[in-house]
């Protein structure tokens, strides 16, 4: 389901985008899919019945399209820890190969990306 193409980075307005989400949804945990087109990580997938709680976020992730294009799943941690936790990396090993965790202040500095094994990536921020 997860595509295997490279992944370069993700795009500014993306990345924007996901803050915003995450302020949003604060103190609660915001969640979703992430597609990649031509090598950046450059759209949101919102997953049906997605349930966003204060301690953590319940994806339902049999909801997912099938879309080859989704390299894995972003969510944020409401407090300043980004770091992943035993679910997540439970999580990062069955679905996809990158992903990202975001975290309060939720601006550029206050987020990381990881593999699919938890091993903390980098990742380009591209206009």
């Amino acid at each position: 389901m997860f595509g295997k193409k490279k992944v370069k980075g993700i795009t500014k307005r993306t990345l924007g985008m996901i803050m915003e989400c995450a302020k949003d949804a604060h103190p609660r945990e915001f969640a979703a899919g992430m597609r990649e087109i031509d090598g950046l990580i450059s759209e949101l997938i919102l997953i049906p019945g997605t349930i966003s709680g204060n301690r953590s976020a319940l994806l339902r992730l049999h909801n997912l399209p099938i879309d080859y294009s989704m390299v894995g799943v972003v969510h944020s941690h409401p407090s300043h820890n980004i770091s992943p936790s035993s679910q997540d990396l439970n999580m990062f090993g069955k679905y996809g190969r990158i992903h990202i965790i975001v975290g309060w202040p939720y601006d550029e500095n206050s987020w990381k990306a990881y593999d699919w094994g938890g091993k903390e990536i980098s990742l380009e921020v591209v206009p």
